[in-house]
């Protein structure tokens, strides 16, 4: 089977979402399939990466190159209402990966539903799951192997946007001077930055890291990874820190609170005293090895593996569905 993945940009750039979509094709590719990426964002040279081809834009005509021969087309945010008109004029099914529920994801599924809609969690999927065709729910797949390492001793934050919780990472430096913080500049929105190193000396802060240098420049240096992000669909990262037992301290947004479970620890993003006071816990210790054990336990619960073949299985079926067109076209 074929698959076209249209998708603005692709790692190892990128951020959760091109992570995600990577990992769902290289499911396809461990199952013998063919995936190729046609990028509408990214210029350069085409690249291969764990058997996913890449095509960088050269045009607007990149996608016809790959479509005749395509028994699926995989869509991902602003790529996905160019897909869904491709794929309804050549007949090919398109499987819509929906990353949240924002203004832009419902109206590309009220206008023009997907053959199959991939949401990335529970909560997104109750938002929009009745425009759909057809839907399940995938959540981001996060192999062990990938991310698994020693905590360090930083608290981090990653993506110094605002509504990431930027004010609250250097308010945290400020009360905790002896306490050694690690920022991490994200691949989208607005950084808030510090005014220079005399400001919070306690603080380093990273240029944006590439997903796969995350195990090595950023959670082998992690002992505790602050999300006080006013909105997440599903929260990637905390996961990922979660596969090497390092706990998470979260604003209650539902995504974090479906994706961390009863290993993370959740505070209102606006109680600053409530933050300190947990922070500080979590670095004791003894506290730190519960938590730990409890990170590590739900990171084992978040195995990928069913969700993976749950994917590849819908789409499988999809492939079919144009075969079995294709035939009767031929006969």
């Amino acid at each position: 089977m074929r698959v076209m993945a249209m998708i603005p940009d692709y790692p190892p750039r990128g951020v959760g979402s091109w992570v995600m979509t990577h990992n769902l094709l290289r499911a396809l590719v461990e199952r013998g399939h063919q995936a190729d990426v046609v990028l509408s964002a990214a210029d350069g040279d085409p690249y291969e990466l764990d058997g996913v081809r890449v095509w960088p834009l050269v045009d607007k005509s990149d996608p016809f190159r790959f479509i005749d021969d395509a028994h699926v087309i995989v869509a991902h945010v602003e790529s996905a209402s160019r897909a869904l008109m491709l794929g309804e004029i050549r007949g090919v099914p398109v499987a819509q990966i929906a990353h949240n529920a924002n203004a832009f994801t419902e109206a590309a599924l009220r206008k023009r539903p997907a053959s199959l809609t991939v949401f990335n969690s529970v909560q997104v999927s109750e938002k929009l799951a009745g425009l759909c065709c057809r839907s399940i729910i995938v959540r981001p797949p996060v192999r062990a192997e990938d991310y698994e390492t020693v905590p360090g001793g930083a608290v981090t934050l990653i993506n110094l946007s605002e509504d990431k919780g930027a004010e609250t990472f250097y308010q945290l430096a400020e009360r905790l001077p002896k306490t050694a913080f690690l920022g991490v500049r994200g691949g989208y929105g607005v950084q808030v930055l510090p005014r220079g190193p005399e400001d919070l000396p306690n603080v380093e802060i990273l240029g944006h890291v590439r997903p796969d240098q995350m195990r090595d420049r950023v959670y082998a240096r992690t002992r505790v990874l602050l999300m006080p992000s006013a909105h997440e669909s599903w929260g990637r990262t905390g996961v990922e820190a979660m596969t090497s037992g390092i706990p998470v301290l979260a604003h209650p947004a539902p995504g974090l609170r479906e994706s961390l479970g009863a290993a993370g620890t959740f505070v209102d993003r606006d109680d600053l005293d409530g933050w300190e006071r947990s922070l500080r816990l979590l670095l004791d210790g003894r506290r730190w090895r519960a938590a730990s054990r409890r990170a590590k336990a739900r990171a084992v619960e978040l195995d990928p593996t069913a969700d993976l073949d749950r994917w590849c299985t819908e789409i499988e079926a999809l492939g079919r569905r144009r075969l079995r067109v294709r035939s009767r076209v031929a006969g």
